[in-house]
């Protein structure tokens, strides 16, 4: 698509060389001839004024006047009165394109999990937080600033943390990164410095995303199983490990919380082996059957590196994130992030600072926690009616569901087959450090899902969720199901589709 320009003459790269001998207008001719041959310009592209191209390049107005009106009479250029002097139709070489591929076919349904409501991105107030914050940004704080982030939005943070995680939060010891994944990375790298060479996370969990981080950072990975309590930490005591991933709050991808001795337990594991966790604050805003749990970091801010995102409170496109980091490591990861990208985008982070104590960051969450319980409600209908056999846990708290499939049902199959129903799901087995694909079972995201589209969802592919498939067209009944088997009382392990969106 060619530029459009308003007001002031788009700028052209074009040289001249006076010592050539070669008269200017025909090297000015060629370039141009040779900018439009090779797609450099484009159809329809506005060129520059010819005075303004005369003082660009130290030529006479005259000169360029003329070497126009070549290349229009050669039906390279095209002059209209009252409008600019463009690239012709037809003027330039036909643009090289890869073989066509199929266009994917529409999903009724898409069940991917990680990913928040992205059309319920409140854009209106983000749009008038940037506005706000460009305009009362500091001067000096369009520099690079400090890679820790800018203090406003740490201060904010700190405050913030506080209040809802109950976090031990001070806003010297936040660094703001882009994102989950960047802050794994930076955390793994300071604890390699500090002499930690193994790592290890919660099966299942992301075993993807942690063996990406480690290996950049030189360390190795364990994985230790998890269970209805959350992880096993006299597993994890039975390994070399010095740093831990979890998720306490709702865990990856099961939904338990981290039982309390198990808390207590963890925090003395850390101070006993001179370890750190890293805590992923997952899902924490979105809870609906239980009350609240603070933070571990609130409980030995010396031990826990706490990592958070608005990848699931907001959108993941904005790629900001934090590391609430231990005393003595605030300024080793401060040192990580100076060298990884010199710190993240200062404008963004003076925005977000002014959503969350404006308010309108809070109105936000209790708007969506209502919108996802709703189409949680929804979900448990839809299967309670397509598939009332189905043991469905993990719902106590965000935006995705463990659907357990019947013993001998392989998750392949029936995302394959659901797949040609044009319903998209997604399996546990990547998840799980091994990859195994038993027991079967799969990770329903409904946090990007309207409830219209979940119940269609649900409706063309109940009878394969329930190891019975049935020929298309053919009714299904109605059978009843008690509510309990669904309950986020009931917490529900194994493993489903890789964290996606942080």
């Amino acid at each position: 698509m060619p530029l459009e320009w308003s007001g002031s003459s788009p700028d052209l790269l074009l040289a001249v060389d006076r010592t050539s001998g070669r008269p200017l207008r025909a090297q000015l001719e060629h370039g141009l001839r040779d900018a439009i041959r090779n797609g450099r310009l484009e159809l329809g592209e506005r060129l520059p004024s010819s005075r303004e191209l005369a003082r660009a390049l130290g030529l006479s107005r005259g000169l360029v006047q003329e070497c126009y009106a070549q290349l229009q009479a050669e039906g390279y250029l095209v002059t209209r009165p009252g409008s600019a002097t463009r690239v012709a139709a037809g003027a330039t070489a036909p643009p090289v394109t890869a073989p066509s591929q199929p266009a994917a076919p529409r999903l009724l349904a898409d069940f991917r999990s990680g990913v928040p409501d992205l059309r319920s991105f409140p854009v209106h107030d983000w749009s008038r937080a940037m506005r706000e914050a460009a305009a009362g940004m500091p001067t000096e704080e369009f520099d690079y600033g400090d890679p820790r982030g800018t203090r406003a939005l740490r201060e904010v943070l700190a405050g913030y943390l506080r209040r809802v995680r109950a976090a031990a939060a001070a806003p010297d010891h936040i660094v703001v990164c882009n994102g989950y994944a960047q802050g794994l990375g930076l955390a793994l790298r300071a604890l390699a410095d500090a002499g930690v060479r193994t790592v290890a996370f919660e099966d299942p969990g992301s075993p993807a995303t942690v063996a990406a981080a480690a290996a950049a950072a030189g360390m190795r990975t364990v994985a230790v199983p998890v269970d209805e309590r959350g992880i096993d930490v006299r597993a994890l005591a039975a390994t070399d490990a010095r740093a831990v991933l979890v998720t306490p709050a709702h865990q990856w991808p099961t939904g338990v919380a981290l039982a309390p001795e198990r808390r207590l337990a963890l925090i003395e594991w850390a101070r006993d082996r001179d370890a750190h966790i890293l805590e992923d604050d997952y899902d924490a805003e979105f809870r609906y059957d239980r009350e609240p749990v603070g933070v571990l970091q609130g409980l030995e801010p010396r031990r826990v590196i706490g990592l958070g995102t608005v990848s699931k409170s907001l959108a993941p496109a904005l790629r900001i994130g934090w590391m609430t980091c231990p005393p003595d490591l605030a300024e080793p990861l401060a040192e990580q992030k100076h060298r990884s990208d010199r710190g993240a985008p200062g404008l963004d982070q003076h925005a977000l600072a002014r959503l969350i104590e404006s308010g309108r960051f809070d109105r936000h969450l209790r708007r969506m926690r209502v919108t996802y319980a709703a189409r949680r409600t929804a979900l448990l209908a839809a299967l309670a009616e397509h598939a009332p056999t189905l043991p469905v846990t993990g719902l106590a708290a965000g935006f995705h569901a463990v659907a357990h499939l019947p013993a001998g049902t392989g998750e392949d199959d029936v995302i394959a087959a659901a797949r040609a129903r044009g319903v998209g799901l997604y399996g546990m087995s990547t998840c799980r450090a091994s990859r195994a694909d038993t027991p079967a079972q799969l990770v329903l995201g409904f946090g990007n899902v309207s409830e219209r589209g979940i119940t269609a969802g649900v409706a063309a592919i109940g009878d394969l969720l329930t190891g019975r498939p049935e020929r298309r067209g053919r009714g299904k009944g109605t059978g009843g199901r008690d509510s309990g088997s669904y309950g986020p009382s009931t917490p529900g392990i194994g493993p489903v589709a890789n964290k996606t969106g942080e």
